[in-house]
């Protein structure tokens, strides 16, 4: 990824100026890495017009991978991109001038399920002991997070099982279905979908395992953040009505409200699978990003030697906005 991003970066920031922000003052191109029910607040403000009540227009794209989706943002196709802030990290330390900031954490633990294909009721990390593992391409907090689970097992990449970084993200379930590796890391609702059918079974739950850490995060960069605070309190306030409303409303009710969002799912599935997240705590619901987690992010980073320097907090994190609207 690091280097993904340095042959991009010249070309990124010659570009923008030629794009700016948006040419529309009341939308927000926003860019996710990947589309998952593990994102449910922000397609709830979208889906309960949230973001149209603040005055905000959404236009949401796939990047399919945080590569892309950093590309969007330095190339100025995208204002926003929603994806995991060691991105942020490899991009502070080329020393760009208007580089990315955090500026919203939605996300506080790894939201994927490590299935197999056979059923293991008793399931024990250990059992990955010469296995082979899909869990993400290198340098993605992904692979990071779960090669730092491992290795605090006392089981070693190469040594005591093998993760495979071949396969881009977005096409890590079509491998697995087609025979690659003997487990794989799936996001919901695609775990519990694919499970229901007999494709796999879900054994163990990645962010269970490895504690917190800011593993998505709202990112743009300093400029944008800077000249647009008005539109970014507003589309927090959005963020914040979808706490609210899952906060008090059952976890059909809001499977019942994101549907549309994943018109080949049912939305019992994605009850399953928001039950799934709400069990490991996985939504951060001030989305106020903690210098103790980036400090762990950073440890996970420097663990896979992925990390050059460290990174002071307060350089890559700007809690204002958050800070205002949740308090």
């Amino acid at each position: 990824m690091k280097r993904i991003l340095t042959i991009f970066l010249t070309f990124a920031f010659v570009l923008t100026p030629m794009f700016g922000c948006s040419k529309k003052d009341d939308t927000i191109r926003l860019n996710e890495v990947t589309h998952s029910v593990f994102y449910a607040p922000l397609y709830l403000a979208i889906e309960n017009g949230y973001f149209e009540e603040e005055g905000l227009k959404i236009e949401l794209t796939n990047g399919g991978g945080a590569d892309n989706s950093m590309t969007a943002l330095l190339s100025g196709t995208a204002d926003v991109a929603l994806m995991g802030p060691e991105t942020v990290i490899y991009v502070y330390n080329q020393n760009k001038k208007d580089y990315p900031k955090v500026f919203g954490q939605l996300t506080q633990k790894d939201g994927s399920f490590l299935v197999s294909r056979i059923a293991e009721p008793n399931f024990d990390w250990n059992n990955l002991r010469g296995k082979e593992v899909l869990a993400g391409r290198k340098g993605g907090v992904p692979a990071m997070t779960f090669e730092y689970i491992m290795n605090n097992l006392n089981m070693q990449n190469n040594v005591d099982f093998t993760m495979n970084f071949d396969v881009q993200f977005n096409l890590m379930t079509s491998a697995f279905l087609s025979g690659t590796a003997d487990y794989c890391t799936v996001f919901e609702p695609t775990a519990s979908e694919y499970q229901a059918t007999g494709k796999w079974h879900i054994v163990a739950s990645v962010g269970e395992q490895s504690g917190e850490i800011p593993y998505t995060s709202f990112i743009a960069l300093g400029s944008y953040i800077k000249n647009n605070q008005d539109k970014l309190e507003k589309f927090m306030k959005a963020l914040k009505k979808a706490h609210e409303f899952m906060n008090t409303h059952t976890e059909y009710e809001v499977a019942e409200a994101i549907v549309k969002q994943f018109p080949s799912t049912t939305i019992n599935s994605i009850e399953t699978s928001i039950k799934s997240y709400k069990n490991i705590d996985a939504w951060k619901t001030n989305l106020q990003a903690t210098e103790e987690s980036f400090n762990r992010l950073q440890d996970v980073m420097q663990n896979a030697n992925e990390l050059s320097n460290r990174v002071a907090f307060n350089n890559i994190v700007d809690n204002s906005i958050a800070k205002k609207v949740f308090g």
